[in-house]
Formats: structure tokens, C-alpha cells, sequence
């Protein structure tokens, strides 16, 4: 049986009992037999790996792959995961690059089998950096099982510096929280934005992103995240705003404003 992460309780207060106590939770997660089983098998096949059918082909290194990126849930659609891998990342018009979950464009862009002679599972650090990866998520699955917003509250911590240190442009660092759906609903709660908002135009979207980032962090670039302080003051105001949701919270009014002025 797997490890089950420890979370005594909700909101500001469980995040960081779960700060505390996470690298001895990791630890003991990534002993679990289950977990041992399959990273030691991915970093042990990945290397005979050269096109996306070798992949695809065996359930178990496919199981690995996708989770490292949080997106197990699409196992079975191989020959969507196919297309993705295939088309590569390098043109516009593939297909990487059009899906508004940029998680595929991370996950074909990193395996490289559509844009290199040769793919990236032939790097000699390749297998153990995805394994890595995959036992953080599944952590974070297995933290999310006993509080969902913890999960998401994990996912901020780490995926936002990934996207505050990459390449491009403030909208291009702003599309790329916008189409990751776990950040997306961390910025999104944060700012007290209706489930409705994402069907508003893209571009008004962005614009009231910003708004709001200015509003309750005191500035509009997505590389204020560069600043740990900022990352945390996000990370309390939609825990906040995420306990009043769900209800969990006993507050007066009062509370809640007080509790809103303190994360924000």
C-alpha cells in the first residue's frame, strides 16, 4: 500500500503543517513499493525508447511518462498522445502548440521525438529527471485525495518558478498560466473570479489577470512571481478564498473579510 500523506487539517494552517513536513513525507511516499516499482522500471526500459510507438507501446513507461506531467487521466487516448509526440513542437501548426493545456507542449517539447533526429530519451539523465518528476506528482495526487486544494496549493509552489524563469514574453508567461489548467484555477480562485470567466475572450482575459494581479499583489508581470513573498500571498489568498467556497470555514463576516484583507 502506498504511503498516504498526513494533512491534519484545511486551509492556511494545513499548508503549512504540509510546508513542515513534506520532505519526510515525500521520502516516505517515494519508498512506497509501488512507486519504487514503477520509477525503477521507467529508468531502467526509457533508454530503449526511440520513436513514440516504442512509448506508447508499453503501459507501464506511458503510465510514468504522462504522470510526470499530470496527465495520466489521458492513458488511453494514444492516439491523440501519439499525434502530440509526432507533430513536435518546433512549427506553429503543431499540434502541441494549438491545445490551450500547455502541459502537452512541456511533454512533446521534452521527449523530442517530433523535433530530433534522435529523441531526449536517449540523454543520459533523461529517466531519472522524469521519474523525479513523476514521484513529485503523484505526491501531489495522493496530497490531493486528502485535501484537493492542498494539491493545487503544491502545484503553484512548484510549476509558477518553472514558468516565471522560462523564455518569452509577459503575455507569452501569462498564456502559460492561463493554459495550465491547475494554476489557472489557483489564479482564478485567488481573484475571486466566476467559473464563467474562461469563456470570456482570451485577450480580456489576460487584461483581467493583470487587473487583478495588480489589485491584490501590487503589480501586473508575471515575473513579480520571482519574488517568494508574492508566491506565498497568492498561495494564502486562494486558500482562503478556497475554504470560504467549500464551505469548511465557520467565519463571521467579519472573519472573512479580515482573513481576505490579511492574504490579500
Amino acid at each position: 500500500m502506498s504511503y498516504r500523506p498526513v494533512i491534519p487539517m484545511g486551509g492556511a494552517a494545513g499548508w503549512a503543517f504540509l510546508q513542515r513536513t513534506q520532505a519526510a513525507q515525500q521520502a516516505a511516499f517515494n519508498a512506497s513499493p509501488e512507486i519504487q516499482r514503477d520509477t525503477g522500471y521507467f529508468e531502467k526500459k526509457i533508454d530503449s525508447v526511440q520513436t513514440s510507438d516504442d512509448l506508447i507501446g508499453d503501459r507501464r513507461l506511458l503510465r510514468v511518462a504522462l504522470g510526470a506531467y499530470g496527465l495520466g487521466d489521458d492513458i488511453n487516448s494514444t492516439y491523440f498522445v501519439k499525434k502530440v509526440l509526432d507533430d513536435g513542437t518546433l512549427d506553429a501548426g503543431d499540434l502541441a502548440n494549438k491545445l490551450s493545456d500547455k502541459r502537452y507542449l512541456e511533454f512533446a517539447k521534452d521527449f523530442g521525438f517530433g523535433d530530433y533526429d534522435i529523441p531526449r530519451t536517449q540523454i543520459s539523465d533523461f529517466g531519472f529527471r522524469i521519474a523525479d518528476a513523476y514521484r513529485q506528482k503523484q505526491f501531489e495526487i495522493a496530497v490531493g485525495e486528502q485535501d484537493a486544494n492542498m494539491r493545487l496549493a503544491m502545484t503553484l509552489d512548484h510549476q509558477l518558478s518553472d514558468i516565471v524563469g522560462g523564455s518569452g514574453s509577459d503575455d507569452t508567461k501569462w498564456f502559460k498560466i492561463m493554459g495550465n489548467p491547475p494554476l489557472r484555477e489557483v489564479f482564478q480562485t485567488a481573484f475571486g473570479l466566476p467559473s464563467t470567466f474562461g469563456a470570456l475572450d482570451i485577450d480580456q482575459q489576460l487584461e483581467t489577470f493583470r487587473d487583478k494581479a495588480d489589485q491584490y499583489l501590487g503589480g501586473r508581470m508575471v515575473d513579480q512571481f520571482a519574488d517568494q513573498d508574492k508566491v506565498d500571498e497568492l498561495n494564502r489568498l486562494f486558500l482562503v478564498r478556497s475554504q470560504i467556497a467549500s464551505g469548511t470555514a465557520s467565519m463571521s463576516s467579519g472573519a472573512i473579510a479580515l482573513s481576505l484583507l490579511q492574504a490579500g
